[in-house]
């Protein structure tokens, strides 16, 4: 029989895509998340990955093995989260995934108010661009810039976020040449990206970066023009290039069907429903 760590080890580089990824998401080190599967590889008498000299390969035994992970670790899920819908009390760990924005300005600053209520409530926040998986656990409760399409979530709109170009006044008092800044390859065809580029009229980009905190920093530093939502722009007092132009994009918070009842995960979707 195998050991059901091994198999969890195994799901995490999977859907990780790497070792060192895997073992960052599971808090060991990427030697551990080996030697995992070699134990598993040895109890199935299976070979589930090429070993390369820079990289894992899944073999066509390893996807297999990994379908059926991804089939345990759903109904391991699917037991707690029918074992915590009788709770009564509102206590425990909630994870929280967003991106880091809106984690930090939309949510972080106003969580006093939910520990005063709940003291007992314990919260992760993780700040991540790409959307986290609720059915793996990944999370409890998501908030997003696009609606969530799996069919085991539950997904509610809260609000929009308003974009439009933003520079420092200095920057904005010298008129011309006017330069941007915008995401890097990475977040290339985001509706914020494309919009910029549209109304950047093929003028150059002085600054990329995935990070969105980053390019409000560089504005206000008088490096150029950024697409960013009224909330953030505020922070770092900086002032509209163009009042007649903006985008509104949907923030979605979902959370998985079976827990959305569990006391713990209600007490802090309501409170996210509230405040953002």
């Amino acid at each position: 029989m195998f050991d059901w760590e091994d198999l969890r080890h195994f799901s995490a580089f999977i859907s990780a895509g790497s070792l060192s990824a895997a073992a960052k998401r599971l808090g060991v080190d990427h030697a551990t998340v080996a030697r995992r599967i070699s134990s598993l590889e040895a109890s199935l008498q299976l070979k589930l990955v090429d070993r390369r000299p820079r990289a894992y390969a899944l073999t066509e035994q390893g996807l297999r093995v990994g379908e059926f992970a991804e089939q345990m670790l759903a109904s391991s899920f699917a037991l707690e989260h029918f074992a915590s819908a009788d709770q009564h009390t509102v206590e425990g760990e909630v994870v929280i995934a967003a991106p880091p924005a809106l984690l930090g300005s939309m949510v972080a600053r106003r969580l006093g108010a939910l520990y005063q209520r709940y003291p007992h409530l314990q919260l992760k926040l993780v700040g991540s661009k790409s959307r986290a998986s609720l059915a793996r656990r990944e999370a409890d409760v998501a908030i997003a810039l696009a609606r969530p399409t799996e069919p085991t979530l539950v997904a509610s709109l809260l609000g929009h976020l308003e974009y439009t170009l933003y520079a420092s006044a200095a920057y904005l008092r010298q008129r011309e040449p006017q330069v941007y800044i915008g995401y890097d390859d990475s977040q290339a065809k985001s509706p914020q990206q494309l919009w910029l580029l549209k109304h950047a009229t093929g003028r150059p980009f002085a600054l990329q970066s995935n990070d969105l905190r980053i390019q409000a920093q560089a504005a206000a530093g008088g490096v150029g023009i950024a697409c960013l939502p009224a909330f953030m722009a505020e922070e770092y007092g900086l002032k509209p290039a163009n009042e007649n132009s903006s985008m509104s994009i949907e923030i979605w918070l979902a959370v998985h069907e079976d827990v959305r009842n569990t006391p713990r995960i209600k007490a802090v979707t309501d409170f996210l429903i509230e405040q953002v």
